[in-house]
């Protein structure tokens, strides 16, 4: 994870406010409607929030295709089927309806048309025909539960024809409905100008008969309904809450209501129709189709109610659809109102300071993490912050949804681009300059000091690893420059990863051999261990190379490896123009004196007592000797990692057994008994042979009285 600096601070402020300030803006106000759109979707999908039907204060009658389609409908001109709709509304009304709202408009009369006869046109009117209709209106209208309705509009309004007016004594109300900019519909007007004059919309007007109140403006300048402030993110608008996706209105069928009058059933109006508010509208799959915050959750025009005359039509199970018919539309506005269930929205500063916010939060991601951590972390924090918009949807609150998650998409788009330019430059350039020649460990403290590398060194324990390859002066000898070059990289390619896949550092390459720690740069508790780890490894991987890598066909190649653990000075060590990360200390010579004393003993690894002691019991070891290296005068003890605990072979454990039993009669100066020991195992390992030949030589020539059992090294 990157280190944020103050430069990177300012940044980052400065580009979650150019985000949230560009997406929060009132030219964007199309993402504050595809908000309510997603999550109206989202909370139709993952909660469901289905209600019933029969609790629904609002019901639906439709002149649907199946009114169309029944006699004495069928085939004649809407403005004959009055009667028809006047015995319709005072069954309503008597079944116990608190009022009845007209989603349709009849903007002439049959009164006024001229009827064909024949082949000619008699021009005669039929006086009367609306007689009874326009009573019913009259007698429902003085009870207060009629209301008409209207279209309010400068160029071609819509009213119900004159003698309507009349017989309602002019109780209409405007069907206008608040379209946003990309022609959908989300909110509802509460109020029209008219005359000077605030008059209710249809639904205000529906609510406020139904709960016996009148719209107020509060002090505030919020509208209110028998104590209810109409929450308004628009003035004068109320946003809509489809929180059933249609499905919780009651719809019933006209021709069946129709039926149900004939028929005389009066207990069914009384049971549908008890405290209800009644829309009567159109619901048909080609006219008034509207575009709601449904149009991705995909909506319905009611559910089925029951019947009362006429058997249910045989049609396809209804389905979601982008648009719902227009009198679900008032029928959301109106049960919103009576339940007190509008949706709240954020105005704009809140709606502003939240886009920002969460834009600040990735930009400051997109800073510490890499481009693809930081779009990890984009996804994330927006899901988690859309189920959190779910949630408060669930209570009628819609929080931005759009407009954070785009802001915030932004910001790491911006951000990106700000690290590549400029605040990572000096970081590429310190990595490239120096990944051939640091540790990766101090490449990255460089990083995240910002400072270039300095003199300085620190005593730290660790453990050096020296190898080198046994006789490979003469083979090289043998090759070409090309064949040595090919070897040679595949050698140290080969060791130098597992070293590294151990936690080792590679210090430097003298010619075939690798100076290599373990415990530095980085900090390594098990850096003995490692070491011993990484050595059996690469022996392991040289026999390997010899048996199957062409470069090494015919070759042979063997190599020694020596191993200490102590105290040593680690850090950037060389002159002031140049130096490097190394390490100097009496643990280092050691370990190379190790390297070169495996040739006295047939050895590939030795491991120095201290070395042993702090790798633990992870290996199965033998003690190879006491010795003296050049160089120092105290002897120490070396022993051979033959391989991880229990997995030693049983030619090693033989090997180890009866190389103990000569070392230990060696240091008694039981050289008999040393050289049968030794001898026993003398043809399969090394090390026992020159000990049994030593064994023998001091048998025919015995060491003075204060011989010790330590051999010095004659050489490196």
């Amino acid at each position: 994870m990157r280190r944020i600096g103050g430069r990177d601070i300012v940044a980052a402020i400065l580009i979650a406010l150019l985000a949230g300030a560009i997406f929060a803006s009132p030219p964007l106000q199309t993402l504050q409607g595809l908000s309510l759109d997603i999550l109206t979707a989202l909370r139709g999908k993952l909660i469901g929030d289905r209600r019933d039907p029969a609790n629904s204060p609002v019901v639906v009658v439709a002149i649907d295709g199946e009114t169309y389609d029944t006699p004495p409908f069928k085939g004649s001109p809407t403005q004959t089927w009055t009667r028809e709709i006047g015995r319709v509304l005072g069954s309503i009304t008597e079944g116990g309806a608190k009022v009845i709202g007209f989603d349709v408009i009849f903007p002439s009369s049959i009164e006024q048309s001229e009827i064909p006869f024949g082949d000619t046109s008699v021009g005669s009117r039929m006086k009367g025909f609306d007689r009874d209709y326009l009573i019913a209106l009259r007698q429902i209208s003085d009870g207060g539960k009629l209301v008409l309705g209207d279209i309010l509009s400068n160029d071609h309004p819509e009213v119900p024809y004159r003698a309507q007016q009349v017989a309602v004594r002019n109780s209409i109300r405007a069907l206008n409905v608040h379209t946003d900019a990309d022609d959908v519909i989300r909110r509802m007007p509460l109020s029209f100008s008219i005359e000077g004059k605030p008059v209710p919309a249809m639904a205000v007007e529906l609510a406020a008969r139904a709960l016996g109140g009148k719209p107020e403006i509060a002090p505030s300048g919020a509208t209110e309904l028998s104590g209810y402030a109409i929450p308004s993110a628009l003035p004068n608008t109320m946003t809509l809450n489809f929180r059933g996706l249609g499905r919780d209105v009651p719809t019933f069928s006209f021709a069946d209501l129709r039926a149900c009058v004939e028929k005389g059933d009066r207990d069914f109006f009384r049971r549908a129709f008890d405290g209800k508010v009644v829309l009567l509208g159109t619901v048909l799959n080609f006219e008034d189709r509207k575009l709601t915050s449904m149009r991705l959750s995909g909506g319905h025009d009611g559910t089925p109610a029951a019947r009362c005359a006429l058997p249910a039509p045989e049609r396809a199970t209804q389905r979601a659809r982008s648009d719902i018919a227009g009198v679900f539309v008032h029928a959301t506005a109106v049960r919103n109102l009576i339940e007190r269930d509008a949706v709240t929205e954020l105005g704009f500063p809140a709606r502003t300071i939240l886009t920002i916010a969460f834009a600040l939060v990735i930009a400051c991601a997109a800073c510490m993490l890499a481009p693809s951590g930081a779009l990890i972390a984009w996804f994330a924090l927006t899901a988690i912050y859309a189920a959190a918009a779910v949630s408060a949807f669930v209570h009628a609150l819609a929080l931005p949804l759009t407009e954070p998650a785009l802001a915030g998409l932004a910001a790491l788009a911006i951000m990106t681009g700000y690290r590549f330019m400029l605040a990572d430059r000096d970081e590429r350039f310190l990595r490239k300059s120096f990944a051939f020649y640091l540790a990766p460990e101090v490449i990255e403290t460089m990083v995240a000091s910002g400072k270039m590398p300095v003199l300085g060194g620190e005593m730290r324990n660790v453990t050096m690893f020296f190898s080198d390859l046994s006789g490979f002066s003469s083979i090289a000898e043998t090759m070409t420059p090309g064949e040595l070059v090919t070897l040679m990289n595949e050698y140290l390619s080969a060791m130098t990863d597992i070293i590294e896949s151990h936690g080792g550092y590679v210090d430097k390459y003298i010619g075939d051999s690798i100076v290599a720690m373990f415990g530095a740069p980085a900090d390594d508790p098990a850096h003995a261990r490692n070491a011993v780890r990484a050595a059996l490894k690469c022996h392991t991987r040289l026999a390997e190379l010899n048996a199957g890598n062409p470069a090494f066909a015919g070759h042979g190649l063997s190599h020694r490896i020596g191993l200490n653990s102590g105290e040593a000075v680690v850090g950037n060590i060389g002159s002031r123009r140049r130096f490097n990360y190394t390490v100097m200390s009496d643990t280092v010579n050691v370990a190379s004196r190790l390297e070169g004393a495996n040739k006295y003993y047939g050895t590939a690894i030795m491991a120095s007592e201290t070395t042993m002691m702090q790798a633990g019991d992870s290996f199965t070891w033998r003690e190879l000797d006491a010795i003296r290296v050049q160089g120092r005068g105290e002897a120490i003890k070396v022993f051979e990692p033959l391989a991880d605990k229990g997995a030693e072979s049983a030619d090693q454990a033989k090997v180890a057994a009866a190389y103990a039993e000569g070392l230990a009669c060696w240091r008694a100066r039981d050289f008999a008994k040393a050289s049968d020991a030794f001898g026993r195992v003398a043809e399969i390992d090394p090390a026992s042979a020159r000990f049994a030949a030593r064994a023998r030589a001091l048998i025919a020539d015995p060491p003075p009285s204060d011989w010790t059992p330590v051999h010095t090294l004659e050489g490196k």
